[in-house]
């Protein structure tokens, strides 16, 4: 008996390193690196989308928060959980896909479809003003559990997420991805001008609602799944402009694919780290960051 307590006693510190052991790697697995590779598809979808807004747009300034389309898309996802209605959960990126493609339509026939860049910018901002509202009202109609969902698609969270939310993006990818191949060189002749571009045989009008397609497809399901990640989609293809001023669209969209996951993986860090253990809203992070490092490009961008 005591050599059985004896052998007990020893194992059960062996027994104790192999459940840490197990535990370190279901939080590995299951928290951590599907996290992790969110981060990276958010980032590089808004990325993406961004530098496809600007281009087609022909402004520094339109991204998918100025322009109804990430406002369009929280609201979709928001309002029938708020209002109780009963929406699958695999329902939800369609939801969010046509309140972004609302609310970018809005922006685009209110503008006059993009003819003058000013326009587009200043026009966008009242439409996001007014969904902004809209969430606004949600929330106080909302409870406390919808308060906390409503609270995700204002500000973009990345908190408890699993591989269900990482494979629900892919069949989105596969369709954006080709669409993206094709729409790169467009962008390059949209850039010159509506003009210059119908000389060179472009239909600018559908080739901008293309463009705006194309930004809501890569921006809604991120939305439905993480919230709209603020500021990504205007940093990431500055930066790429910055790192590459002589080449074009075609180099620039996977170089601001790039930078969109570099933003977000390191917006993540301070967002799980910094009010340890209360995790704050990456699209908080981004928006604390994106902001200023968003003016020092136009300021420094303007004296070249």
């Amino acid at each position: 008996m005591l050599a059985g307590a004896a052998a007990s006693a020893l194992c059960l510190p062996l027994l104790g390193d192999f459940g840490d052991a197990g535990t370190a790697g279901v939080i590995l697995t299951e928290l951590r690196l599907p996290r992790l590779v969110l981060a990276l598809v958010a980032g590089a979808c808004l990325g993406a989308a961004g530098l496809v807004l600007q281009e087609a747009l022909r402004n520094p300034l339109a991204v998918p928060e100025m322009l109804g389309v990430s406002g369009g898309a929280a609201l979709g996802v928001a309002a029938p959980l708020v209002l109780a209605l009963p929406v699958p959960l695999a329902v939800q990126p369609l939801l969010a896909l046509a309140g972004a493609a609302t609310g970018g339509l809005l922006t685009l026939l209110a503008a006059g479809f993009g003819r003058s860049p000013g326009a587009v910018l200043l026009t966008g901002a009242a439409v996001a003003a007014a969904l902004q509202a809209a969430l606004l009202v949600l929330m106080v109609l909302a409870d406390q559990l919808d308060l906390q969902i409503v609270y995700r698609y204002l500000l973009g969270s990345l908190s408890a997420r699993t591989w269900d939310d990482v494979t629900g993006l892919w069949p989105w990818l596969v369709v954006a991805l080709p669409a993206l191949v094709l729409c790169a060189p467009v962008l390059g002749v949209l850039r010159l001008g509506d003009e210059d571009a119908r000389a060179l045989g472009v239909r600018v009008r559908r080739a901008r609602l293309a463009a705006l397609g194309l930004a809501v497809l890569l921006i809604a399901p991120v939305v439905a799944v993480c919230g709209p990640v603020a500021w990504v989609g205007f940093l990431a293809p500055h930066l790429a402009r910055r790192l590459r001023p002589d080449a074009d669209a075609v180099t620039w969209l996977p170089w601001s694919a790039a930078l969109g996951a570099l933003i977000v993986i390191c917006a993540d860090q301070p967002a799980r780290l910094a009010l340890a253990p209360i995790e704050t809203p990456v699209g908080a992070w981004t928006a604390l960051l994106g902001v200023p490092a968003g003016v020092a490009l136009l300021r420094t961008g303007a004296r070249g």
